[in-house]
């Protein structure tokens, strides 16, 4: 479609930016935009807007790596968490996830990523040198390893916990009401509740 040359420049043009997001292929990308077409002016501003103020105010946490308007973030700098339990998480939006349920009220820590070998993603792209440096200075108890069920995420729990368990740190990784493979993000919250207060200790 973002070829075909009955269609207006601007059309072909925003199909072709939706199709880059994840998970909108060519036909969702069409009917975004035709969506778009027939969307009122204002709404359309609306949105534009809002994506302008998002990439000019949002910004990384200098402590947990969250993304934030104010660094540190509202978690990081808050009085009641308990600084003694740091929540090893892969990405932000599975911090979100997991402060949702509400049964959490310790740190986080966000990886951005995963170990993943055949990607070239070795443990110096992520945030982990930040965390073992926030454990020792915040002289953590426990650390909780929230990555996904994954190879990817499992390999990264384990070598962040060799690591730690050498330095007598004491972690955890959550039950397996998670099904191997899937993500955070798309677990439901009771799950994601069984899973922290069935949480098991590596060492």
């Amino acid at each position: 479609m973002a070829n075909d040359k009955s269609a207006s420049k601007s059309i072909t043009n925003l199909i072709e930016q939706f199709s880059k997001l994840p998970g909108i292929g060519p036909k969702s990308a069409q009917r975004l935009t035709y969506y778009m077409v027939k969307t009122p002016k204002e709404q359309a501003l609306s949105l534009s807007n809002a994506i302008s103020e998002l990439k000019e105010k949002i910004l990384s946490c200098s402590e947990c790596f969250n993304i934030t308007e104010e660094s540190p973030c509202y978690i990081c700098s808050s009085q009641s968490r308990d600084t003694s339990t740091i929540c090893v998480v892969e990405q932000p939006i599975d911090l979100i996830h997991i402060e949702r349920t509400g049964v959490y009220n310790g740190l986080y820590h966000v990886l951005n990523g995963v170990i993943s070998p055949m990607h070239g993603i070795g443990p110096e792209s992520l945030k982990i040198t930040e965390l073992f440096q926030r454990i020792f200075s915040l002289q953590v108890i426990e650390v909780i390893l929230a990555t996904n069920p994954s190879l990817e995420g499992e390999a990264t729990s384990m070598y962040i916990n060799n690591f730690l368990s050498e330095k007598k740190i004491k972690t955890s990784v959550l039950a397996r009401g998670l099904s191997i493979g899937s993500d955070l993000e798309y677990t439901d919250d009771l799950t994601l509740v069984r899973a922290l207060e069935g949480r098991k200790f590596l060492n």
